[in-house]
Protein backbone atom coordinates (compact mmCIF):
# COMPACT_ATOMS: atom_id res chain seq x y z
CA UNK A 1 0.00 0.00 0.00
CA UNK A 2 1.72 3.52 -0.60
CA UNK A 3 1.48 6.18 0.68
CA UNK A 4 -1.31 8.01 -1.08
CA UNK A 5 -3.43 4.99 -0.40
CA UNK A 6 -2.94 5.03 3.37
CA UNK A 7 -3.94 8.59 3.55
CA UNK A 8 -6.70 7.55 1.84
CA UNK A 9 -7.61 4.83 3.88
CA UNK A 10 -6.73 6.83 7.12
CA UNK A 11 -9.16 9.47 5.82
CA UNK A 12 -12.31 7.34 5.40
CA UNK A 13 -11.52 5.68 8.46
CA UNK A 14 -11.52 9.23 10.23
CA UNK A 15 -14.66 9.97 8.43
CA UNK A 16 -16.28 7.14 9.65
CA UNK A 17 -15.44 7.33 13.00
CA UNK A 18 -17.49 11.26 12.89
CA UNK A 19 -19.96 9.61 11.01
CA UNK A 20 -20.34 7.16 13.96
CA UNK A 21 -20.11 9.49 16.47
CA UNK A 22 -23.12 11.72 15.22
CA UNK A 23 -24.99 8.44 15.19
CA UNK A 24 -24.24 7.72 18.45
CA UNK A 25 -25.68 11.01 19.88
CA UNK A 26 -29.12 10.08 18.96
CA UNK A 27 -28.20 6.13 19.63
CA UNK A 28 -27.07 7.52 23.45
CA UNK A 29 -30.32 8.80 24.48
CA UNK A 30 -31.99 5.55 23.79
CA UNK A 31 -29.88 4.05 25.88
CA UNK A 32 -29.81 6.16 28.84
CA UNK A 33 -33.39 6.15 28.90
CA UNK A 34 -33.44 2.53 28.37
CA UNK A 35 -31.20 2.17 31.66
CA UNK A 36 -32.14 5.07 33.79
CA UNK A 37 -34.36 2.87 36.50
CA UNK A 38 -31.33 0.64 37.28
CA UNK A 39 -29.74 1.42 40.33
CA UNK A 40 -26.61 3.22 39.41
CA UNK A 41 -24.28 0.60 39.70
CA UNK A 42 -26.43 -1.51 37.39
CA UNK A 43 -26.95 1.24 34.90
CA UNK A 44 -22.75 0.72 33.87
CA UNK A 45 -23.04 -2.98 34.03
CA UNK A 46 -26.02 -3.19 31.48
CA UNK A 47 -24.66 -0.62 29.21
CA UNK A 48 -21.10 -2.68 29.82
CA UNK A 49 -23.29 -6.14 28.50
CA UNK A 50 -24.55 -3.68 25.80
CA UNK A 51 -21.94 -2.67 24.58
CA UNK A 52 -20.09 -6.27 23.86
CA UNK A 53 -23.62 -7.77 22.83
CA UNK A 54 -23.23 -4.72 19.99
CA UNK A 55 -19.95 -5.53 18.97
CA UNK A 56 -21.05 -8.60 17.98
CA UNK A 57 -23.35 -7.89 15.91
CA UNK A 58 -21.99 -5.93 13.70
CA UNK A 59 -19.16 -8.23 13.68
CA UNK A 60 -22.23 -10.35 12.20
CA UNK A 61 -23.26 -7.67 9.86
CA UNK A 62 -20.23 -7.22 8.72
CA UNK A 63 -20.52 -10.68 6.81
CA UNK A 64 -24.27 -10.44 6.26
CA UNK A 65 -24.47 -6.78 4.93
CA UNK A 66 -26.01 -7.39 1.51
CA UNK A 67 -28.35 -9.75 3.41
CA UNK A 68 -28.96 -7.11 5.95
CA UNK A 69 -29.26 -4.12 2.77
CA UNK A 70 -33.10 -5.94 1.92
CA UNK A 71 -34.50 -6.56 4.96
CA UNK A 72 -36.41 -3.57 5.28
CA UNK A 73 -38.70 -5.52 8.06
CA UNK A 74 -35.66 -5.03 10.56
CA UNK A 75 -35.82 -1.81 10.16
CA UNK A 76 -39.70 -1.22 10.39
CA UNK A 77 -39.53 -3.41 13.67
CA UNK A 78 -36.73 -1.46 14.90
CA UNK A 79 -39.08 1.93 13.85
CA UNK A 80 -42.02 0.62 15.90
CA UNK A 81 -40.21 -0.42 18.84
CA UNK A 82 -39.19 3.10 19.42
CA UNK A 83 -42.02 4.78 18.46
CA UNK A 84 -43.96 2.64 20.80
CA UNK A 85 -41.40 3.59 23.88
CA UNK A 86 -42.20 7.72 23.08
CA UNK A 87 -45.67 7.13 22.71
CA UNK A 88 -46.26 4.79 25.47
CA UNK A 89 -43.96 6.95 28.30
CA UNK A 90 -46.09 10.12 27.23
CA UNK A 91 -49.42 8.78 27.96
CA UNK A 92 -48.99 7.09 31.03
CA UNK A 93 -46.92 10.76 31.79
CA UNK A 94 -49.60 12.90 30.83
CA UNK A 95 -52.98 10.89 30.32
CA UNK A 96 -52.70 8.35 33.67
CA UNK A 97 -53.85 8.85 36.70
CA UNK A 98 -51.49 10.19 39.69
CA UNK A 99 -51.52 6.37 41.20
CA UNK A 100 -50.44 5.19 37.75
CA UNK A 101 -47.67 7.74 37.53
CA UNK A 102 -46.18 6.52 40.63
CA UNK A 103 -46.37 2.88 40.54
CA UNK A 104 -44.33 3.67 36.88
CA UNK A 105 -41.65 6.26 38.65
CA UNK A 106 -41.00 3.29 41.33
CA UNK A 107 -40.81 0.19 39.16
CA UNK A 108 -38.85 -0.63 35.89
CA UNK A 109 -37.94 -3.76 34.07
CA UNK A 110 -35.29 -6.24 35.54
CA UNK A 111 -31.90 -5.78 34.48
CA UNK A 112 -31.93 -8.35 32.09
CA UNK A 113 -34.63 -7.73 30.78
CA UNK A 114 -33.04 -4.18 30.31
CA UNK A 115 -30.19 -5.53 28.38
CA UNK A 116 -32.17 -7.50 26.15
CA UNK A 117 -33.96 -3.96 25.33
CA UNK A 118 -30.62 -2.19 24.95
CA UNK A 119 -29.37 -5.08 22.52
CA UNK A 120 -32.72 -4.75 20.31
CA UNK A 121 -32.64 -0.88 20.27
CA UNK A 122 -29.10 -1.14 19.12
CA UNK A 123 -29.11 -3.52 16.46
CA UNK A 124 -32.30 -1.11 15.19
CA UNK A 125 -29.11 1.31 15.00
CA UNK A 126 -26.71 -0.86 14.09
CA UNK A 127 -28.43 -1.24 10.39
CA UNK A 128 -28.58 2.42 9.73
CA UNK A 129 -24.59 2.81 10.82
CA UNK A 130 -22.99 -0.08 8.88
CA UNK A 131 -24.99 0.78 5.96
CA UNK A 132 -23.03 3.75 6.01
CA UNK A 133 -19.75 2.45 6.76
CA UNK A 134 -20.02 -0.13 3.28
CA UNK A 135 -21.12 3.04 1.62
CA UNK A 136 -17.78 4.86 2.46
CA UNK A 137 -15.33 1.47 2.52
CA UNK A 138 -16.67 -0.05 -0.55
CA UNK A 139 -15.47 3.76 -2.30
CA UNK A 140 -11.60 2.75 -1.64
CA UNK A 141 -9.58 0.82 -3.97
CA UNK A 142 -9.20 -2.59 -3.09
CA UNK A 143 -6.08 -3.65 -1.53
CA UNK A 144 -5.84 -7.61 -2.57
CA UNK A 145 -4.72 -8.53 0.98
CA UNK A 146 -7.34 -10.75 1.66
CA UNK A 147 -10.93 -11.64 1.11
CA UNK A 148 -13.44 -11.63 3.84
CA UNK A 149 -16.91 -12.85 2.07
CA UNK A 150 -17.39 -10.85 -0.84
CA UNK A 151 -15.39 -7.40 0.43
CA UNK A 152 -12.22 -6.37 0.20
CA UNK A 153 -9.72 -7.18 3.49
CA UNK A 154 -8.87 -3.39 3.44
CA UNK A 155 -12.18 -2.41 3.04
CA UNK A 156 -13.58 -4.76 5.90
CA UNK A 157 -10.71 -3.48 8.53
CA UNK A 158 -12.10 0.22 7.92
CA UNK A 159 -15.23 -1.15 8.53
CA UNK A 160 -14.68 -2.99 11.01
CA UNK A 161 -12.35 -0.62 13.30
CA UNK A 162 -15.43 2.35 12.58
CA UNK A 163 -17.52 0.23 13.89
CA UNK A 164 -16.00 -0.75 17.04
CA UNK A 165 -14.99 2.93 17.57
CA UNK A 166 -18.57 3.55 17.06
CA UNK A 167 -19.87 1.89 19.77
CA UNK A 168 -17.23 2.50 21.97
CA UNK A 169 -18.29 5.93 21.52
CA UNK A 170 -21.98 4.91 21.87
CA UNK A 171 -21.50 3.19 25.32
CA UNK A 172 -19.87 6.26 26.99
CA UNK A 173 -21.96 9.29 25.59
CA UNK A 174 -25.01 7.34 26.96
CA UNK A 175 -23.41 7.29 30.67
CA UNK A 176 -22.88 11.05 30.02
CA UNK A 177 -26.68 10.90 29.23
CA UNK A 178 -27.58 8.93 32.29
CA UNK A 179 -25.62 11.59 34.42
CA UNK A 180 -27.39 14.55 32.83
CA UNK A 181 -30.88 12.34 33.41
CA UNK A 182 -30.24 12.61 37.17
CA UNK A 183 -29.00 15.65 37.32
CA UNK A 184 -32.18 17.13 35.14
CA UNK A 185 -35.00 14.51 35.55
CA UNK A 186 -37.60 16.91 33.58
CA UNK A 187 -35.30 16.37 30.40
CA UNK A 188 -36.61 12.39 30.55
CA UNK A 189 -39.56 14.14 28.53
CA UNK A 190 -37.38 15.30 25.68
CA UNK A 191 -35.30 12.05 25.93
CA UNK A 192 -38.61 10.40 24.99
CA UNK A 193 -39.78 12.55 22.43
CA UNK A 194 -36.20 11.79 20.78
CA UNK A 195 -36.59 8.30 20.98
CA UNK A 196 -39.57 8.86 18.85
CA UNK A 197 -37.93 11.21 16.63
CA UNK A 198 -35.44 8.52 15.94
CA UNK A 199 -38.10 5.97 15.35
CA UNK A 200 -39.60 8.46 12.31
CA UNK A 201 -36.06 8.57 11.20
CA UNK A 202 -36.18 5.03 10.90
CA UNK A 203 -39.61 4.81 9.56
CA UNK A 204 -38.56 7.10 6.84
CA UNK A 205 -35.99 4.88 5.75
CA UNK A 206 -38.57 2.03 5.65
CA UNK A 207 -41.10 3.62 3.74
CA UNK A 208 -38.21 4.66 1.37
CA UNK A 209 -37.39 1.55 0.78
CA UNK A 210 -37.37 -0.54 -3.14
CA UNK A 211 -39.61 -2.84 -1.60
CA UNK A 212 -42.47 -0.53 -0.41
CA UNK A 213 -41.26 2.96 -2.39
CA UNK A 214 -43.80 4.98 -0.19
CA UNK A 215 -41.69 7.80 -0.50
CA UNK A 216 -39.00 8.99 -2.53
CA UNK A 217 -35.44 6.15 -2.77
CA UNK A 218 -33.24 8.99 -2.06
CA UNK A 219 -35.73 10.94 0.30
CA UNK A 220 -33.44 9.66 3.20
CA UNK A 221 -30.39 10.68 1.89
CA UNK A 222 -31.76 14.79 0.85
CA UNK A 223 -30.60 17.92 2.38
CA UNK A 224 -33.93 18.71 2.81
CA UNK A 225 -34.72 15.47 5.41
CA UNK A 226 -31.67 15.20 6.70
CA UNK A 227 -31.44 19.28 8.14
CA UNK A 228 -35.32 18.56 9.15
CA UNK A 229 -34.23 15.79 11.26
CA UNK A 230 -31.16 17.54 12.84
CA UNK A 231 -33.44 21.05 13.37
CA UNK A 232 -35.84 19.41 15.09
CA UNK A 233 -33.56 17.20 17.32
CA UNK A 234 -32.06 20.22 18.65
CA UNK A 235 -34.80 21.97 19.07
CA UNK A 236 -36.78 19.30 21.26
CA UNK A 237 -33.07 18.77 23.41
CA UNK A 238 -32.41 22.51 23.67
CA UNK A 239 -36.28 22.77 25.02
CA UNK A 240 -36.00 20.15 27.38
CA UNK A 241 -32.34 21.25 28.34
CA UNK A 242 -34.02 24.79 29.57
CA UNK A 243 -37.57 23.93 30.44
CA UNK A 244 -35.98 21.32 32.87
CA UNK A 245 -32.87 23.61 33.98
CA UNK A 246 -36.05 26.57 35.07
CA UNK A 247 -37.84 24.24 36.61
CA UNK A 248 -34.72 22.73 38.65
CA UNK A 249 -33.98 26.71 39.98
CA UNK A 250 -37.53 27.37 40.36
CA UNK A 251 -37.37 23.83 43.02
CA UNK A 252 -34.49 25.29 44.74
CA UNK A 253 -35.98 28.62 45.30
CA UNK A 254 -38.53 26.84 47.07
CA UNK A 255 -36.54 24.85 49.12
Amino acid sequence: MDVSMLLEYLWVLVVLIGLEGILAADNAVVMAVMVKHLPKDQQKKALFYGLFGAFAFRFIALFLITFLVNVWQIQAIGAAYLLFLAINYLVKKYMGSEKEKTVKEGKGSSFWVTVLKVEIADIAFAIDSMLAAVVLAVTLKPTGWFQVGGIDGGQFLVMFLGGLIGVIIMRFAATSFVSLLAKYPGLETAAFLIVGWVGVKLAVMVLAHPSLAVLDAHFPESIEWKLTFWVVLILIAVSGYVTSKRRAVLQSNKS
